[in-house]
């Protein structure tokens, strides 16, 4: 039994699970409130996921986007935070199962973030690779390095031109920021690093299977991002669908068909559930529904904010996006109104207000939305960078960050092109129904 399982009674006991954006924001605003906070993750750091991808492509370090969950909190009296898996709710009990024993709570908060969705096609989701944490970041920049390594000395030509085949699966800002970013990778770095490679033979694509890329952002931001990447050499394929993907080749719905051994898949998310909540409590997406109070249905005290909330309404039926500052929002409106909860005050609905959508595609190429205003090129980029340096956790990490990009600007380099961890291709090359 952990020293969780009980309550003292004397303060209500707000368990979060989840240390990303949402999380961080709801519990350093009940700092100095007469309530304890307790925050559950399976990592002992917040990750700034925007910018994994960077981290795959060697642009960062991973300790570059990532801050200790510990640290953040230092100086917060009321916190206390526990490292553990989260295995189930039992809301009729008002207790979590975790990995380190029960933990009861007077207050739930379910902001544990987003996975990725392969659309139950499990031979895709056993061979290709996902990048929604920085393990994963790192499996997929040691790959990617590793399969450059092996075609320097493959003699087959076919298993030589899957080891340069890229293909990256989703047209959203991380598929086109990936894409951009390993394009980057082939005119400055690798005929550096590789000079024995031609690199007419590195092709790079990138599958989208609605008719435009960036499909959450303007018309005129898709077009132009889609753009940047063609001048930059990415062969853009839009209105196409994965059909299979036996770790050797892709097959599409148009057909066709790519020699690859490098398949990167952005191509959807899904909440990260938590078992315990009824069914009729989950939406579409693997979502866990939450009204205009972020509070789950049929619960008065459990609440979900961030990319695993599925807030439906007359405006958005499809719920929020899942993006940084619906998080941010809701945590900081939630604080205020679990204050109100235990006042027994009225709750106030949350309302988000859209800040703006922006995508970077490569050097001095990148597009931005903010309501009716779209610029793109090289001001966009610059508007990029300095919105994304500023939503960086820690002032070393801002400083880090900045000096790597402003190195690679001039250098036109990407310094971390090392094999950290090695990625096991064996287990990618196993037959997923064979075990």
């Amino acid at each position: 039994m952990t020293d969780l399982a009980t309550t003292s009674g004397k303060l209500p006991r707000i368990v979060i699970v989840g240390g990303g954006f949402g999380g961080v924001e709801l519990a350093k605003r009940l700092k100095n409130k007469e309530v304890e906070i307790v925050m559950l993750d399976r990592h002992n750091y917040h990750t700034f996921q925007p910018l994994l991808y960077q981290v795959a492509t060697g642009g960062l370090e991973a300790d570059s986007i990532a801050f200790p969950l510990r640290k953040i909190f230092k100086k917060q009296k009321n916190f206390i935070f526990r490292v553990t898996e989260v295995t189930k709710i039992v809301p009729e009990q008002n207790i979590l199962e975790t990995s380190i024993g029960p933990i009861k709570y007077d207050y739930l908060i379910i902001a544990t973030g987003s996975d990725t969705n392969f659309f139950g096609q499990k031979e895709i989701e056993h061979y290709s690779m996902p990048m929604k944490s920085i393990p994963e970041a790192l499996n997929l920049r040691s790959m990617i390095l590793q399969n450059l390594e092996e075609a320097l000395i493959e003699i087959d030509p076919v298993k030589k031109e899957s080891l340069l085949n890229f293909v990256v699966v989703g047209g959203g800002p991380t598929g086109v920021e990936l894409s951009g970013a390993l394009a980057e990778l082939k005119k400055h770095v690798l005929p550096q690093d590789y000079p024995e490679l031609d690199m007419n033979q590195v092709t790079i694509y990138l599958v989208e299977g609605s008719p435009k890329l960036l499909g959450v952002m303007s018309e005129q931001s898709s077009k132009k991002s889609k753009e940047f990447l063609e001048e930059m050499g990415v062969k853009v394929l839009t209105d196409v669908r994965v059909e299979t993907y036996d770790g050797k080749v892709l097959a599409l719905s148009n057909s066709q068909a790519i020699n690859t051994q490098n398949v990167l898949w952005s191509a959807g998310v899904k909440g990260a559930l938590l078992d315990g909540l009824p069914k009729e409590a989950i939406a579409r997406g693997g979502r866990v529904l939450a009204d205009e109070f972020n509070r789950v249905p049929g619960f008065d005290h459990i609440f979900a904010i961030g990319d695993v909330a599925a807030v439906i309404t007359d405006e958005k039926p499809n719920g929020l996006p899942g993006v940084a500052p619906v998080a941010i929002q809701q945590g900081k409106q939630l604080a205020k109104n679990i204050i109100h909860l235990i006042k027994k005050e009225k709750l106030e609905p949350f309302k988000y207000f859209d800040q703006g959508s922006m995508a970077t595609v490569g050097r001095n190429r990148a597009v931005v939305d903010i309501g009716k205003i779209r610029f793109q090129g090289i001001f966009a980029w610059f508007v990029w960078m300095f919105v994304h340096l500023m939503s960086l956790v820690g002032f070393r990490n801002k400083v880090v960050t900045f000096v790597n990009w402003v190195w690679s600007y001039f250098s036109y380099d990407r310094g971390i092109r090392l094999i950290i961890r090695k990625f096991d291709r064996k287990s990618m090359t196993e037959d997923p129904c064979a075990k």
